[in-house]
């Protein structure tokens, strides 16, 4: 018979070994000093003493923050749709391009949290907010469906996109091999060379991704939106976009806190590499941009784009380290600084800007 000891077993995978840390028998209790964010020894079970403050409080402003689509009323969405003039055969482009990418990339983010990195972070803090951007990839997943099940529009095309449309497509290519990486069941951390990939994977998840890649996309439907266009839409890309600015900060200061713990990481090789991969991204980007409007439309055109790309490839270097790319890159959208506020990111958490609260509080009035 089996025996409640011999049912309830730790699984090694998740409580650490003691690191030689046995005091008459019994494991040392967990310290800040015990804690860090990869290859740590400590047991993951224990969130505190808390060490990574910034990791917990951005948890918590993540909970704050959460919200549902179906809040959102996509009536007058659905009836501009449905008119035949009520928008351009351009602006059609736009959206049914944006809910392309979007509606797998959040899913692709999902699965390299889940499936990839959350095994790799040592940080019980970090590991907190990781479940929390996990089920907020989920949610966005939702608004994206829901916004094309509102519209009624041909589910085959738009959830295929990632396959069928080559500007979207390569978007994606780009970033599996990152996923690969980190998924992949063999790999584990502690050397400079695996330490090195994951780094790596999270600098392109979190620079390039989630803050570069999500761009062309939210300024398209925000335009819209403030011409008084598919408002519905454009207030779940807002929460969308509140969102995802939380989770590009989290991944950028999870990377300064293993550059700050792991310096002998950051070589000049590697910072070279990193280069490459931005200007990659950027040319990426531009191309979907230029797919997505090959024609002037909502004030915007592709070409306004080579400038913003290069304008937000400057700010996610500066944030982790690097030279910038694009001397004298500039914004050529002002308006956009009042919804996505580039130079406020850094403080997003401890001034407490309006845009971090909780429910259904923008409008487009």
């Amino acid at each position: 018979m089996l025996s409640f000891e011999d049912i309830i077993q730790p699984a090694t995978a998740f409580v650490p070994d003691d690191g030689g840390r046995r005091d008459a028998g019994t494991l040392r209790r967990v310290t800040v000093e015990d804690k860090k964010v990869i290859n740590s020894k400590a047991d993951l079970n224990q969130l505190v003493p808390f060490k990574y403050k910034w990791a917990w409080e951005k948890y918590l402003a993540a909970c704050a923050n959460h919200w549902m689509p179906q809040e959102i009323n996509m009536s007058r969405d659905i009836q501009l749709w449905k008119d035949p003039r009520g928008l351009t055969e351009d602006e059609r482009r736009v959206i049914k391009r944006n809910l392309g990418f979007f509606v797998t990339a959040d899913s692709l983010a999902a699965n390299n949290i889940v499936l990839g990195t959350y095994r790799h972070i040592t940080a019980p803090e970090c590991r907190q907010y990781l479940l929390r951007q996990a089920f907020e990839e989920a949610i966005h997943t939702h608004a994206y469906q829901y916004i094309v099940e509102s519209l009624d529009l041909d589910e085959a095309e738009i959830f295929n996109a990632y396959h069928e449309v080559a500007s979207i497509r390569d978007k994606d290519e780009f970033l599996v091999p990152f996923i690969d990486t980190l998924t992949d069941p063999a790999f584990v951390t502690g050397t400079p060379e695996a330490d090195r990939k994951l780094l790596r994977s999270l600098i392109v998840f979190s620079c390039l991704m989630e803050g570069l890649f999500f761009y062309v996309g939210f300024t398209q439907i925000l335009a819209l939106g403030r011409q008084n266009k598919m408002t519905g839409a454009a207030e779940q890309y807002m929460y969308i976009l509140r969102d995802e600015s939380m989770h590009c900060n989290f991944g950028i200061d999870l990377v300064n806190q293993i550059k700050l713990e792991n310096p002998h990481l950051w070589t000049g090789e590697f910072r070279e590499e990193l280069h490459e991969l931005f200007r990659r991204a950027v040319e990426l980007e531009y191309r979907y941009a230029e797919d997505t409007m090959p024609r002037g439309v909502l004030g915007l055109n592709a070409p306004m784009f080579k400038e913003y790309l290069r304008f937000i490839a400057n700010r996610r270097c500066q944030q982790i380290g690097l030279d910038t790319l694009y001397p004298g890159a500039a914004n050529p959208f002002p308006w956009m600084s009042e919804m996505i506020d580039l130079k406020k990111e850094r403080n997003f958490f401890e001034t407490r800007v309006i845009e971090y609260q909780t429910g259904g509080a923008l409008s487009w009035d």
